[in-house]
């Protein structure tokens, strides 16, 4: 069985002749360029130019022979966004850190010790919030720039041709967390609530930007894509940021006309969907939304038991990711304590299919190259539904 063929099983609530793979094919699935060159050297493989995929978390594209070492699944190909569009050619040497200010406006700090990009500077945090205009007075990124796009399609066509399935990502981070990030946490925390009618503008503006984007990123690529990336991060590690309703209320209905726009334009795509932390209350309310795949599956956090999750949302939604913590085992723990997280997890979640294989989250900068071997030790002797 091929990865294709795997994968798509899988999306579709069947076993394969494995559990499928993905390392890399997402900016939410992937590893650190620290961690990264680690490995190589580790597997007594020399240094590789970093191939960025988002720089501001300093997440690289490992290369095709290492991909296929690892047995990985699904490639990803990769639009330009901030995070990936020449970051290093406009960064300014401020001394002890660098500073980047980006398409949207963000003004981001990188430590000269740190291991990834802060925002530290939000273009409207000091409006007046009450003018009538200013929303459509901001100078807002061409999301539909064809420049974004350049040389995806061959891509996409080769990694098909190889029998991988492919995904892509959206345009920029969630209509909650854009909010935050064009506002300020604490303006976006109140903005709904004082500013309803601004506050409304700028979640739908972000929305319209985003449907700008996927019509002119499905127009190029859209026949050979399988899978498509949006996401919000709504969860902490005990509960949420805002209350579902709220939610509900200010969100979710604009985020709908994003997934309900792209089920539209390509049909039989799969939407995944990311947000870290407890997102349990809101399951149902994404598989609404036409979410097809929840990521990462974060199962350390409160309401988000593994064995739970599967019972009650398992016949609805794909899981994709919840393979091993990386808050704590794997930059902590030992090899075999990596192996038992994985193994409880994989028999949580992968009877039945709707399961691919990933960390929780990237794979940073302090985990030890023994540990992602044991990872990869363990996906294979627990992964394969033929056993």
């Amino acid at each position: 069985m091929n990865s294709r063929e795997r994968v798509l099983k899988a999306l579709n609530f069947q076993e394969a002749d494995h559990v499928p793979y993905d390392l890399a094919a997402t900016t939410w699935t992937g590893i650190t360029n620290t961690a990264y060159q680690n490995y190589l050297k580790f597997k007594g493989k020399d240094s590789e130019p970093p191939d960025w995929t988002d720089v501001i978390q300093q997440i690289v594209l490992p290369s095709e022979e290492v991909l296929q070492e690892f047995d990985a699944d699904v490639r990803g190909v990769f639009p330009l966004t901030s995070h990936n569009w020449d970051v290093y050619s406009k960064l300014k040497d401020r001394g002890n850190y660098f500073e980047y200010f980006d398409e949207w406006g963000f003004t981001h700090h990188f430590p000269k010790d740190g291991y990834w990009f802060s925002l530290v500077k939000s273009p409207m945090e000091d409006v007046d919030f009450l003018e009538e205009n200013v929303i459509e007075k901001y100078p807002w990124p061409n999301a539909s720039n064809k420049q974004r796009f350049v040389g995806l399609r061959e891509k996409a066509i080769a990694y098909r041709d190889g029998e991988k399935p492919v995904f892509t990502k959206g345009l920029c981070a969630g209509l909650f967390e854009m909010h935050q990030r064009v506002r300020g946490m604490e303006n976006a925390m109140v903005d709904p609530f004082m500013f309803e009618l601004n506050s409304d503008k700028l979640i739908g503006k972000m929305a319209d930007l985003k449907i700008e984007y996927w019509d002119a990123l499905l127009d190029e690529i859209g026949d050979v894509v399988d899978v498509v990336g949006e996401g919000d991060d709504y969860g902490t590690q005990q509960s949420q940021l805002i209350a579902p309703d709220q939610f509900r209320a200010y969100y979710m209905p604009h985020f709908t006309r994003v997934l309900e726009f792209i089920k539209r334009k390509k049909q039989g795509i799969k939407i995944l969907f990311h947000s870290c932390g407890n997102v349990r209350p809101i399951i149902p309310d994404l598989i609404e939304m036409g979410v097809d795949i929840l990521n990462p599956v974060h199962v350390t956090a409160t309401g988000m038991e593994p064995v739970r999750l599967k019972k009650d949302f398992g016949k609805d939604i794909v899981f994709w990711g919840g393979g091993v913590d990386t808050q704590h085992i794997l930059p902590s723990g030992t090899p075999e304590q990596v192996k038992d997280n994985v193994k409880r997890n994989i028999e949580a979640l992968a009877p039945g299919g709707g399961f691919v294989f990933s960390t929780i989250h990237n794979i940073q900068a302090e985990v030890p190259p023994q540990n992602i071997k044991a990872m990869l030790d363990a996906l294979k002797e627990y992964g394969n539904y033929e056993n």
